[in-house]
Formats: structure tokens, sequence, C-alpha cells
């Protein structure tokens, strides 16, 4: 349009200055001039296309070109709008910003540096050229800003409140465009928002939380997000304070005497309790006797007491404790011996003896090695080494007993027989019962009178007995 014009006005003109009639040195002279307008208006500078907006995350480098053909003699500026600032001229840079440079490729195109670029560099940049009238052409540069969660206006990172009270956790943060803030929990369970209503993930800055239990008690995330990477988050522990509780699985636990047994405690608490035993009325410390485990997972703890080797002392109460600065409780438990089967007495092993006279004499086991000794002690004493074949030495020698691994056995003449009723290994300890054998409850066998080994037993009871006194 504007060439088009100034055509119509260089006719015009030549209209005036040749207002007669044409001839063909005046129309020669008309088309040069014509020609000469046109060449020059076609050769003056324009744009060959726009500048394109920009985005850039804050902090990093941008660049803005301007492509203009036919510059000739003129020159290029760059301008920021909302600044109202000049930035560069040709190829001199007049903004006293050190991040702005400009370079020229040699052809056609003006390239516009904006080195690690803040959030003051958003907005609109021109690109003139100083032609009359000026011509130019306007971009955008878009500073993109990552989410930045404001802590000084956020809730803090650990927040305690008493059980069944409410509390409103507050996340706020900057970024360009506006973050979006979300909520969830770390542990992955649901929140319960507005009357006990469950979400996994709760959108907004504010999180509501009413009538608080322990069970809501643990880490929230708050996460915001705008698009620019990286997305940010807040981690805040929320503590749900409550005085102690224990549930006792067993109150009455039975065990024999002599063996181990376990009691036990689950107990609920926060802040966190102190846990311990107690066992009339002194605390129970880790010991040979006792050995005592604890466990713990975020306000719950178990506790097991091991009580070795139980003895008749050791049966009773044991009370569990937990104290913390809300409260103090207990939990008691009831030990009790459960006796062990009875069994029936054993009697003991006899070993008897009869003569032609059918008179029996019992041998107690527990006396069996220091009669054996006596004897012994008494034949050699009486009757030396030579052999006799008297009668009283005979009936002597009838009581002398010899062990022959675990059996026992009599020596004495070919006609005394020995009657075995068991076996019994020297060195082993043995119940016994002071009755008789059944088929010895004879009084008769018991007060007949021997008529001759027994007056050797008992001489050779009394030459012991003045030997000793000697």
């Amino acid at each position: 349009m504007i060439f088009l014009m100034t055509v119509i006005k260089v006719l015009l003109i030549a209209l005036n200055i040749f207002p007669s009639r044409f001839t063909n040195r005046k129309v020669m002279f008309l088309i040069y001039l014509t020609n000469l307008v046109t060449h020059v208006m076609m050769n003056e500078p324009r744009f060959a296309q726009p500048i394109p907006n920009v985005t850039v995350a804050v902090g990093r480098d941008a660049n803005l070109p301007c492509v203009v053909e036919h510059l000739g003699g003129y020159k290029v500026a760059w301008i920021h709008i909302d600044r109202q600032m000049i930035l560069t001229i040709h190829r001199h840079v007049i903004s006293r910003i050190p991040r702005y440079s400009i370079t020229y490729d040699n052809a056609n195109t003006w390239l516009l540096h904006v080195n690690q670029a803040h959030q003051d560099d958003r907005g609109y940049y021109m690109c003139q050229v100083n032609t009359n009238p000026m011509i130019s052409q306007v971009g955008y540069l878009q500073v993109v800003v990552p989410p930045n969660i404001l802590d000084i206006e956020s809730t803090p990172s650990s927040v305690a409140v008493r059980e069944n009270q409410n509390i409103n956790m507050t996340c706020r943060a900057d970024g360009f465009p506006a973050p979006k803030i979300i909520w969830r929990r770390e542990d992955g369970e649901e929140i319960a928002v507005e009357k006990k209503k469950k979400v996994l993930v709760y959108d907004g800055e504010v999180l509501p939380l009413t009538k608080v239990s322990r069970n809501e008690m643990g880490a929230y995330l708050c996460i915001a997000t705008n698009g620019v990477p990286p997305s940010v988050s807040k981690r805040i522990i929320l503590d749900v304070e409550f005085s102690p509780m224990i549930w006792v699985p067993n109150q009455l636990v039975g065990a024999p005497a002599g063996t181990d047994v376990t009691i036990d405690c689950h107990t609920e608490a926060h802040p966190k309790a102190i846990i311990y035993w107690v066992y009339n009325s002194v605390m129970v410390l880790p010991s040979k006797k006792y050995k005592t485990d604890y466990t713990e997972n975020s306000y719950r703890a178990h506790m097991k007491l091991t009580i070795r080797n139980l003895q008749y002392g050791d049966f009773g109460n044991y009370r569990c404790i937990s104290k913390n600065s809300l409260g103090e409780t207990e939990g008691s438990i009831r030990v009790y011996e459960i006796p062990l089967p009875s069994t029936p007495s054993k009697q003991v092993t006899h070993s008897t003896i009869d003569t032609r006279e059918n008179n029996i004499i019992p041998i107690r086991n527990d006396s069996l090695k220091s009669l054996q000794t006596d004897v012994h002690s008494l034949k050699n004493e009486l009757l030396g080494t030579s052999d006799s074949t008297s009668p009283a030495l005979q009936g002597a020698t009838a009581l002398v007993p010899s062990l022959t691994g675990n059996n026992l056995q009599i020596y004495g003449s070919s006609s005394s027989s020995v009657e075995r009723k068991g076996l019994l290994a020297i060195g082993k300890s043995m119940s016994y019962t002071e009755l008789p054998p059944n088929h010895l409850e004879d009084s008769s066998a018991w007060t007949a009178k021997p008529p001759l080994y027994l007056i050797v037993y008992c001489s050779g009871f009394a030459w012991m007995f003045l030997r000793w006194t000697a």
C-alpha cells in the first residue's frame, strides 16, 4: 500500500511538471522515474518472519531471533516493552544488565540472548528498524518457575495434637504458573476428612482433620506441582497424644516347677511410654533368672518376660506397667504352679536267702555296699586266708556277697538257694519303701531265730565295735 501511494505521488508530480502534451522523450523520462522509485521501494527493509514466543525455566538461557531482509544502511534495535528499556542498538548493548547480549550472523538474523533468565525478564520484546516510518514486530518471553513450598507460611514438619481434637494442616507454595497442592499419607492409607469421609488424595492448601484418632498418626506429604519440573513435597509428621493403655492376652498362666514360662503385655501410648515389669513391689531387671524383651512399632509396644527355672518363690502376681507424661496404667498376670502327674511309689528291690530252716533275712539296697565291706572284713579277720570246712565258717561265708556287673550273687553251700527279685546298678539312686515285699508279710518269717549265721553275724559286729572303741 505504501509503495502504491508513492508511485501515485510520483505520477502526479510528473503530470504537474509536464502539463502539456506528452512527447516520446517525456514518456521515456516518466518510465525511468517510475522504475527508479519502484526499485528503491522494493529494496526497503522488511521482516522475513515473526518473532516466536519463547518459554524458558528460570535460571536457563533464552534466545529471541529477529530476521530482517534488505536492511541496507538501517539499524535494528531491541526493546523490553514491559520495562520500557532499550536493550541493544545494532551491535551495541545499551542496557546495563550484563545478562543481555546481541549477535548477528552476517545474513539477516539478529539474535537477542538472555542469559540465566530471571522472572523480571518475562514480558514482550520489540525488534524495530529505524526506517521512516519505523517498522517493528513483537515477541513474548515466558519465564516459568518450578514450585517452591513456603515453610514460613506452612505447618511445621512436626505437629502434635491430643486425641479427639481438631487440627488444620497448611501447605503453601509459589511458582509460575501457580502450583497445585495435593495431600496424601506416606504409608498409603486413606485420609479421613469431612466428617470421616476417606480419600487417598486431598486437593487444597489446607487439610482439615476433625476428632483425630491414634490411627491417623503418621507422616503426611504435601506435594506441589505446576507442570514445571521438578515437583516438590514437604513431609509433616502428625503426632496424636494419648495416655497409656494395656492389653493382657492371658491373665492366668500356669507352669510346672522347674520349667521356663513367658508372659506378655501389649501397650499403646504416645508420647513414648516407659514400660517395665514389677514382682513383689520390685522392678524386674534382666538377669539369669529373668529375660525381658521389648518390641516397638509406632505407638504400640509388646513386652515379654521369661522366668527361667520356676521355683516356689517365683509363683505369684506380675505387673506390666506403662507410664508417660499423660498418665500411667498397668496389667496383672498371675503365674501359678501346675503339679506334675503323681507316680506310684516303687518298692525297693530285695535279695533274700533261704536256709534249710526256711529262714529269710531282707537286705536293703541302700546298705548293701556297707554290708559288703563289713562282711568281707569279718571274713578276713576271723578266717584269715586258709580254707576251712567248719560248719560255722560255712555259715559265715553264706553271708559274703560279691557284685559281678550289676547282678547280686550270694556265695555259700550248694544247698543255699538265691531268689533274685531284680537288678540294681551300683551308684544309681532309687526311691524305696520301708514296707517289705508282699510275699514277706508273714510275721513268722520275721520272728524266726536263725541258729548259726545270726550268731556269727552278731559276733562280727561286736568284734568290730570293740575294735573301733579300743
